[in-house]
């Protein structure tokens, strides 16, 4: 199968330029100003349209089991999601285990749930839940079959302790692989929740107050310090929700210490606020929603380079669910926000049409930083002959009104409801194949390919 794009923008990191571009057989052949194919080819015009890499979304929760609720979307309906919203890879954060499993053991449920489902190119993160001389032994290996980066947790049910993340770290770096972190102090935050509950005090605006910005800034630092004591080993921060953890990731920088920080769009354009509305229990989600001035703060990082990539940490939860589970008590609600549909256009009003970033940037951090960091580079997050073709067309002189009812995840609801974005996804294309066109989803079960990816390579800056 032969498609051209012709006559679009086409945006990469290091720069932009109209050019057409021929795909063939799921790669993309050639770029140029004008090309003119020898052979029938399927032709989209792409006038006055920006012609991007397809995203790649390296935070995303399907299918996963918190214990207490199984999230709503699988990986048919959250990559169908994705890919209606200009996404055409992710990078699934596999959930726990059972306790004392194997570091495999994961995988293979993982695969089972991805597999004949995924309608776009997929990976896994490893989950290390506990660590001892057989989980270490195992990371080798996994690594091999393409798993390069795994999840450490600071907090929730399957905690490490600074000793187990020293050994975590230690082997992780040997065995060419990035260690990525949810960072929050679990011992504060316990006690405060504890306090809370204590003092009947359980009503959403609670749970942000109970895992204040200092717990997860607190949790950042330490990380850097231990990843600096293992040898430099490198650190991916994942869902940075405040400025004082982003002026600790400066500093690390600044003694050129190997990190790298992700942030969501919630904490971009949702502040705190929502924990005060009468559906309060649709943002609860961890880190919570911070204020107006944090969000600044953040935006500071995603122009000025110190942010590298904007992922979503999609985890969806209906709203069904949580009032049956919670009661309305924030300790018993299931976190996590949707949003893999949203995350291109979002990014792209807020930040392209709004001035604060350019388009090359707006590739860097949805897709090559992403690609470059979790070994899916060069065949993913650029248009260049040899890539795949992946692609997203975005037209900058629509506007798009988000309404759930036009979304295609799997929730009742969405955090952004209403909000109008400057841009329009106009169509979605994964290795070739259209996944999305004007408003309507055109991929099929199944399209989607595990990614084997390569080993932790620092990208050159």
């Amino acid at each position: 199968m032969r498609v051209l794009i012709k006559n679009g923008i086409v945006v990469n990191a290091d720069g932009q330029a109209r050019q057409d571009v021929l795909i063939e057989s799921g790669h993309i052949r050639q770029v140029a100003p004008a090309i003119n194919p020898e052979l029938p080819c399927e032709t989209l015009d792409a006038e006055g349209c920006y012609v991007m890499p397809g995203g790649i979304d390296v935070h995303t929760h399907f299918n996963i089991d918190v214990g207490i609720a199984r999230s709503c979307d699988d990986f048919f309906t959250g990559t169908r999601a994705a890919a209606c919203g200009g996404t055409t890879t992710i990078i699934d954060h596999m959930g726990f285990g059972p306790a004392g499993c194997k570091l495999r053991h994961q995988l293979e449920v993982y695969h089972g749930y991805a597999a004949h489902k995924a309608v776009i190119d997929y990976s896994f993160h490893g989950v290390i839940q506990h660590i001892n001389h057989a989980i270490l032994d195992e990371i080798p290996m996994m690594v091999e079959e393409g798993i390069s980066s795994f999840k450490l947790y600071l907090t929730y049910q399957f905690k490490l302790n600074d000793d187990e993340v020293l050994q975590a770290l230690r082997r992780l770096k040997d065995a060419g692989a990035l260690t990525t972190v949810h960072p929050e102090n679990d011992a504060a935050i316990a006690r405060k929740r504890a306090e809370f509950i204590a003092s009947g005090k359980t009503a959403p605006m609670y749970h942000a107050l109970s895992r204040p910005l200092e717990c997860e800034a607190e949790a950042i630092a330490r990380m850097i310090n231990l990843a600096h004591l293992s040898g430099d080993a490198p650190l991916y921060i994942v869902h940075l929700s405040n400025g004082l953890g982003l002026d600790y990731l400066r500093l690390a920088r600044a003694q050129h210490q190997p990190v790298w920080v992700e942030t969501c769009p919630q904490y971009l354009l949702l502040d705190e606020r929502s924990y005060q509305a009468e559906d309060a229990l649709k943002f609860i989600l961890s880190p919570p929603l911070r204020n107006v001035r944090e969000q600044d703060k953040l935006w500071c990082g995603i122009a000025d380079g110190a942010v590298d990539v904007v992922a979503t940490d999609h985890c969806t939860f209906s709203m069904e669910q949580r009032q049956r589970l919670s009661g309305g008590d924030f300790s018993r609600c299931p976190n996590g926000l949707p949003g893999v549909e949203n995350r291109l256009l979002l990014l792209f009003s807020h930040g392209v049409m709004s001035g604060r970033i350019s388009p090359e940037r707006f590739v860097a951090l949805t897709s090559a930083n992403p690609a470059k960091l979790f070994g899916l580079w060069p065949h993913k997050g650029q248009i260049a002959p040899g890539a795949d073709g992946d692609i997203v067309i975005i037209d900058p002189r629509r506007t798009t009104t988000i309404r759930h009812e036009n979304l295609h995840d799997n929730a009742d609801y969405s955090p952004w409801e209403g909000m109008v974005c400057q841009g329009e996804i106009r169509q979605t294309l994964s290795r070739g194949n259209t996944v999305f066109r004007d408003g309507k989803f055109t991929g099929s079960p199944g399209q989607g390919r595990y990614l084997r990816r390569k080993p932790f390579k620092h990208p050159v800056p």
